[in-house]
């Protein structure tokens, strides 16, 4: 017998195992597909609610942004904001400001 069909062999017989628990397996499967498709489903309901607001005159990336925004520690925030202010001076992308 071949190095191939040795493994071939091995492998027809771990799939014929019944140490397999085959309906915990399955339990765990249609779990996760159904999850899946909820999933799916609460992800086009959030495109949807980026749509409207936009018909109403909002921008959903700066929408985007903002909710990023809003799931990080305050302090870091204002650390990245002051760091991107740092780095926009240093290439001439400010306006200066009048005093």
């Amino acid at each position: 017998m071949s190095e191939m069909q040795r493994v071939h062999h091995s492998a027809a017989e771990a799939v014929h195992t019944p140490e397999i628990p085959g309906e915990e397996l399955r339990v765990y499967i249609e779990r996760i597909e159904r999850l899946e498709e909820e999933k799916t489903g609460l992800s086009q309901d959030i495109r949807d609610l980026y749509l409207e607001a936009k018909g109403n005159g909002f921008d959903p990336k700066v929408m985007k942004e903002i909710i990023k925004l809003r799931k990080k520690d305050p302090e870091e925030v204002d650390e990245e904001d002051a760091v991107l202010h740092l780095y926009k001076q240093a290439l001439g992308m400010m306006q200066p400001t009048i005093q």
